[in-house]
């Protein structure tokens, strides 16, 4: 099962029991495409590139069951405070991208920092559809540095820097030029092409092949593994999706296109916010190991001006909200999660998040107390709900013997009985649903931190007390059980005084069992958040049953039998 359904199904499960005594006690209730055609000429030529992409046999990058080891001739290092990339002068690719502020938890890695580019690989591979339909591949084109270094290095504080590649071949001339800033994952890439015919020609570029798994579960980590694109709105199409060598198209044109994976992102972007750059995509699938899908080969299209230029941007960094939010673009929608629930969750995942970064910086806490404080915040502000909730669970059970006594005399009048409950409803001042909402509302929140533990890069390594990592599983699973434990204390301290039912003794034992189960592999930070949750409501949850003790027998006593109502 996957974990977002795992994930639907928890939030079932604690819905029902949210609304359990609903159903144990049930009144009777009255009766009652995609972007299709390309916009104008430009984008109908990218639509003649997409009869044309080359296939396996004309150029299409090779699988990794036939790829040849990469000649990556000289490598010119770019460093800056955030990374470090190395571009071939075979071809002018991409061929390392380390993150210098992120730590790799790969097997093997041995705390190196982290490595997008996959070994033997390369990113930004460019490729020319001229007019009579050939492919002019740079692949194995020879560039040279101008001026030639060893490497160039941006410093802090600086303007941007530009690597300037140049390569000619039987009278054809081509130009790469890389701009860096310092202080962004962000860099500019400008081309230029004489001589091939590029009057109409059409820019090919392999974005990637995929990106390296940096984490300690790699298949946790494919499964998050997707080609995002962005026209009007963020789309994903996972990998695991993708059968080996299948191909599929993805209709542009979009304004970027990019490669995830669980917590980190590589794109190719418009320059202007809003400009709809590449004509359109491709995506085929790659070997894989299994169920797991960590390859897929993107390519992009994208015109060629009549003077042979072409420009467009690459991000390749984390994937953190904030970072991504200050480029524009609507980068910041580039992990789109949620399913059907999209809509409500990624919004108050951002909310959430948002305040747990802020509570984090401004009170100078640890996450791990972060999130039980956050938890405890959430439960006082529903205090008052919960309150009224639990009256009027002790209302309802007043009149509990008044709503058997009228189903049993008017069992074979619905009409009648309908009248019948709604005036002992009103008269006793109960809402036979006024428990269910206070015990909803903490839903989305619970629901929107599943995902942001899921995609949330801010967690990833962050250790608390004898958890290693508040974004992985307790390998203790201290902390699932403590949820456990907590829930069980909640629900059974909720049934004193409540009138003995098999239903509810079978959900007091079976839920928090099953929960745990089910809670066993998912974010220990998650866990936390759900068990200070339960354990500041068990004081609130203990009062009240104390208050039904005392008062449920004298509110029996005092409820009104039904007047029978003459026909």
């Amino acid at each position: 099962m996957s974990t977002e359904r795992r994930i639907l199904l928890a939030i079932a499960l604690m819905i029902i029991v949210a609304i359990a005594p609903s159903l144990i006690w049930p009144p009777k209730k009255p009766a009652v495409g995609r972007l299709g055609g390309l916009a104008d000429s430009t984008a109908r030529r990218d639509s003649t590139a997409h009869a044309i992409l080359p296939t396996p046999s004309t150029g299409q990058p090779p699988n990794r069951r036939t790829a040849q080891p990469l000649d990556t001739g000289r490598i010119v290092w770019v460093t800056s405070p955030l990374y470090r990339l190395g571009f071939s002068t075979r071809g002018g690719r991409l061929v390392s991208a380390e993150l210098l502020n992120y730590q790799s938890f790969a097997s093997g890695d041995s705390a190196r920092p982290v490595q997008l580019v996959p070994s033997g690989d390369a990113f930004l591979r460019h490729r020319l559809i001229v007019p009579s339909g050939d492919t002019v591949s740079l692949d194995d084109w020879d560039f040279q540095l101008s001026p030639d270094a060893p490497g160039l290095v941006v410093s802090a504080g600086q303007g941007a820097q530009s690597l300037h590649l140049e390569a000619e071949r039987g009278g054809s001339r081509v130009t790469l030029e890389y701009r860096f800033a310092p202080d962004q994952y962000r860099f500019e890439v400008r081309g230029n092409v004489t001589g091939l015919s590029s009057g109409g020609a059409v820019l090919l570029l392999g974005l990637s092949n995929g990106l390296r798994s940096a984490e300690k579960d790699s298949l946790d980590d494919y499964r998050h593994y997707a080609v995002v694109t962005k026209a009007s709105k963020a789309e994903r199409t996972d990998f695991s999706k993708l059968r080996p060598d299948q191909r599929v198209l993805l209709d542009g044109p979009f304004e970027w296109v990019g490669v995830k994976s669980k917590y980190f992102f590589t794109a190719a972007l418009a320059l202007e916010e809003g400009q709809q750059t590449f004509g359109g995509a491709i995506a085929v699938g790659g070997p894989r190991s299994g169920r797991a899908a960590s390859r897929a080969s993107v390519s992009i299209t994208m015109p060629v001006a009549p003077a042979g230029g072409f420009r467009y941007q690459v991000y390749a960094g984390p994937l953190d909200y904030r970072q991504l939010s200050r480029l524009g673009h609507d980068l910041d929608d580039a992990n789109p999660y949620g399913g059907i629930f999209r809509p409500i969750i990624q919004p108050v995942s951002v909310f959430v998040v948002n305040i747990l970064l802020w509570m984090h910086e401004r009170l100078s806490l640890a996450y791990g107390w972060v999130l039980i404080l956050f938890g405890v915040i959430v439960r006082l502000l529903l205090w008052p709900l919960n309150q009224k909730a639990m009256e009027s669970g002790i209302r309802m059970q007043a009149v509990a013997p008044l709503l058997k006594e009228t189903q049993d005399r008017y069992k074979n009048d619905p009409e009648r009985l309908q009248r019948e409950m709604m005036r002992i409803y009103k008269e006793n001042k109960v809402n036979p649903f006024g428990g269910c909402l206070p015990m909803l509302l903490p839903m989305p929140v619970l629901l929107a931190l599943f995902f942001v533990f899921a995609n949330t890069i801010a967690f990833r390594g962050v250790p608390f007390l004898w958890l290693p990592d508040l974004s992985r599983a307790d390998p203790f699973r201290i902390i699932p059980v403590m949820m456990g434990l907590s829930m069980f204390a909640l629900s059974k301290i909720g049934q004193i005084g409540v009138p003995p039912n098999p239903q509810s003794k079978m959900m007091l034992y079976f839920m928090p069992v099953f929960m745990t189960v089910l809670f066993l592999n998912f974010a220990s930070g998650l866990n936390l958040y759900y068990a200070s949750q339960n354990l500041f409501s068990i004081p609130q949850q203990y009062l009240i049953a104390k208050r039904r003790l005392r008062e449920a027998p004298v509110a029996g006593g005092g409820a009104r039998a039904p007047t029978p109502v003459k026909t």
